[in-house]
């Protein structure tokens, strides 16, 4: 595969990736004083966020090793402006690593009043086309441990940061939403998970360790994870007394959230109506 770690890739570094490099070295020292930030400037009724209709600026935030004593493992950090203290956002990536569409929903987040960690769980390394992406998933999930503690790390990163909540979210896409539900399993104790077509459980056995309301959107085209499985996830969800707010979409296919702008006279308004319910879900998971 032609996967290869940031620090190999100087030779084609370009300025705006060198701009990212020099930010990744100041923030080295996890001095928040010197992170960037990102102006208050929530999303009024009927609006979506830029960074899914494909006309966001490039990502404004700060890249982080997250993780102790690991270089390599390199997440994005997005913090709005203002005083907070401000709810918590664990973002996790597609099957092709954290890209830039994703930092740009982590500045759209920032831009919400949430500050929003887009983690790395493939060490640095981005897939280019399918084969690469399925093997980077396939890497992922043969060490779950090492994965929920990478999630883990980000959880206590944010909690740990001055004027936060202290409440924690995850939320993730494709692989990142089935990975969001993972984390609602095995991880440390946090307070919502929100599943954009990721891969689901159907047992209410396994997921009755979960402690709080769900959040999920998919797609009623999607042939991967079918509406009549989601039904069987809602239907267990609701055996065991948890909580949900769970959508299918009948009109659009898999992964169509993060690119609404791709085909958006088709995908507006389920983009627009996922939004507002995501937010909703949002301020109730993580209200003081």
């Amino acid at each position: 595969m032609s996967m290869v770690p940031l620090a190999s890739r100087s030779q084609h570094v370009t300025a705006a990736g060198f701009a990212f490099l020099l930010a990744l070295a100041c923030a080295s020292d996890n001095e928040q004083d010197d992170f960037a930030r990102i102006a208050l400037n929530p999303t009024g009724s009927g609006t979506l966020p830029d960074a899914i209709l494909g006309t966001a600026p490039p990502p404004q935030g700060t890249p982080l090793h997250y993780v102790p004593d690991d270089t390599v493992t390199t997440g994005y950090l997005a913090l709005p402006e203002g005083e907070g203290p401000f709810p918590t956002l664990v973002l996790i990536h597609e099957w092709n690593g954290l890209v830039d569409r994703v930092r740009q929903v982590a500045d759209a987040f920032a831009a919400e009043g949430y500050v929003a960690l887009a983690v790395d769980l493939y060490s640095g390394r981005t897939g280019s086309n399918p084969q690469e992406n399925r093997a980077l998933t396939q890497e992922v999930r043969a060490n779950e441990p090492q994965m929920i503690a990478n999630l883990d790390h980000a959880a206590r990163y944010l909690r740990e940061l001055p004027d936060v909540t202290g409440k924690v979210a995850a939320m993730g896409w494709c692989f990142g939403g089935g990975v969001a539900l993972s984390y609602a399993l095995g991880g440390e104790n946090h307070e919502g998970t929100a599943i954009f077509y990721g891969s689901l459980i159907e047992d209410p056995e396994i997921l009755a360790s979960i402690t709080h309301e769900v959040y999920g959107t998919f797609a009623g085209l999607d042939q991967g994870i079918p509406p009549d499985q989601v039904e069987r996830f809602v239907a267990a969800l609701d055996q065991i007394g948890i909580p949900n707010d769970i959508h299918v979409y009948d009109d659009v296919n898999h992964g169509f959230w993060l690119r609404v702008g791709a085909e958006r006279e088709r995908r507006e308004a389920a983009g627009l109506d996922a939004w507002t319910r995501l937010k909703a879900y949002l301020a109730r998971a993580l209200s003081e």
